[in-house]
Formats: C-alpha cells, structure tokens, sequence
C-alpha cells in the first residue's frame, strides 16, 4: 500500500504544474517535446508558499498523463474540482489506437519530474474545440483523501503528419527535395517529369533555371500554367544560396578568370589581381 500523505498546515494547496512550454505545432506520430526540443519538466509546488515540495510521500508518487479538451480551464489560477478535470478527459475515437501512446505516467523525485516519450495518435480536428491539452493527475492509489490540483498545459493543435511530410519549404534550402517547390507535388506528374531529367534537388533546379530556363519550362509541359510557373520560379529564387564559388580560368597562367556561384549564374570577372562584379560589367565584357 502506498505511505500515507498528510495534510500540510495549508491543506488543499498542492498543486502540479508545467514548467516547460510545448514545441508545437505538433503532428501526429510526432514526439511530444518542449520547445526547443528541451525535455518537459513538471513540478509539485505549495501554492502557498510557491515553494516545491520536495519531502514527504507527496514529492515521490507516480503521475498519470492525460489528454484534456481545448476549452477546459483557460485560466490557469482558476481553481476546479477532480470531476470537473476528469470530466474533460479526452479518450481515442471509436475503433482508434490510444489517443496518446508511449510512456504514460510520470514518477515524481523529490518534487520534480520529466515526461518520457509521447506520441499522439490522432489529430485533434475532431472534438468540439480542435485543440487538445495535456494533463497530468495522481495515479490512483497515491497521496488518496489528500487534494492535489492537476496540471495542464495551454490548449494546442494536433495536425495530420501527412502535412508535415509534404510541407513545402520557405524558403526552400538548396539540398531539398524538389517537391518542396510550389506547384510539384510530391510523386506527381511534374515531379516525375523532373526526376527523368536528373532534376531532383531545388539545386539542380536552379542551375537548370539560370542555364536554360526553356529547356525546364518544356519538361514541365503545358500542365503548369504561366501562373503556377512564375509562382514556382518566386518560389525557387527566396532559396537561400551556400556561399560557394566557382572560377572558370582562360588559361594556365590564372591570370583572367570567369566566377559562378554554385547555381552557375555569373558572379564577376577576375582580371589579372582585380575582381568585378557582374553588375559593373559592360554587355560586351559579359559577352567576351
């Protein structure tokens, strides 16, 4: 049996609190993280005193996690009763896994403790809010008789992680995928057309962009529309570049040479111990 709590002289003032703020948005399938990716810590405190209570059975029992409704309690100094926390207990959808699976109770070490690993299941677009909350309540058989408030988090979103998997980038990076571009959607028709053509990174992209941008717009076909085009190549162009440079020499002795960088579009000119810009050239250096 567990060891009895007392009552302290404040009776009625334990409270469980979130210390950490959750990483969101957060997908489906998804680790459940603190932001910046930090664990989640929890604390029993005295509201009292606004101490934790770190001695007494009370500072070592076990937790349960839990998934409450959006709306439940916006106010976090609100008081409420166990049934009115337990009344906004979410559970799965008929015939769904757990709406929250992993490591489901927490242990308590002189006050403080750390969530595992959660995961949810499920979005949260179905219930009457759309958001969900995590809780966190005594397991049963500890600290009974004794009132310990429960915690909560702030109410969140749970999305599908299938739009997480498909999102587009902004900007998009150059070692992307491809189908993280506007208007190519992943395994689609002009994702396929571009994957034939060696075309699968928004590098090779680009440098098809800068070095024949009609040879792209013919592989692409009249499927993609002057509109989704010119959205496509805004979108390409915000990517950012790497900094890499590459310089094309006439001849061995070095002495005048041609710059790139690294999607091929001309940087400037080396001539002799002088480097300039493309936008100082004249047309008829850039030609010669």
């Amino acid at each position: 049996s567990s060891p009895k709590c007392l009552e302290g002289p404040g009776g009625g003032s334990l409270q469980l609190r979130f210390r950490s703020r959750l990483s969101l948005p957060l997908y489906t399938g998804g680790k459940v993280e603190g932001e910046q990716g930090a664990a989640i810590h929890i604390v029993l405190v005295d509201s009292n005193t606004a101490h934790v209570v770190t001695t007494g059975p009370e500072a070592s029992m076990k937790l349960d996690v839990v998934v409450l409704e959006g709306d439940f309690s916006n106010e976090d100094d609100e008081d409420w009763t166990q049934e009115e926390f337990d009344s906004h207990l979410v559970k799965e959808r008929p015939g769904k896994r757990p709406l929250l699976t992993g490591d489901l109770q927490v242990t308590l070490k002189e006050g403080v403790g750390t969530l595992g690993d959660l995961t949810f299941t499920d979005n949260s677009s179905w219930i009457r809010s759309r958001k969900f909350r995590l809780g966190l309540k005594v397991a049963s058989g500890y600290c009974e008789g004794i009132r310990v408030r429960e915690a909560k988090t702030e109410a969140f979103t749970v999305k599908d992680h299938r739009g997480e998997l498909y999102k587009k980038h902004y900007p998009p990076a150059l070692n992307d995928e491809v189908w993280r571009l506007e208007k190519i959607g992943k395994d689609g028709s002009f994702h396929k057309r571009l994957s034939a053509e060696g075309i699968f990174t928004v590098e090779d992209f680009l440098r098809l962009v800068v070095r024949d941008q009609q040879k792209l717009r013919n592989i692409l076909g009249s499927g993609m529309s002057n509109k989704m085009w010119e959205a496509l190549l805004d979108h390409a162009k915000t990517c950012v570049l790497s900094g890499k440079f590459y310089v094309y020499y006439t001849d061995d002795s070095r002495n005048s040479g041609v710059v790139f960088n690294n999607i091929y579009e001309l940087n400037g000119l080396i001539s002799g111990e002088q480097y300039f810009p493309a936008d100082s050239l004249s047309d008829s250096q850039k030609v010669g």
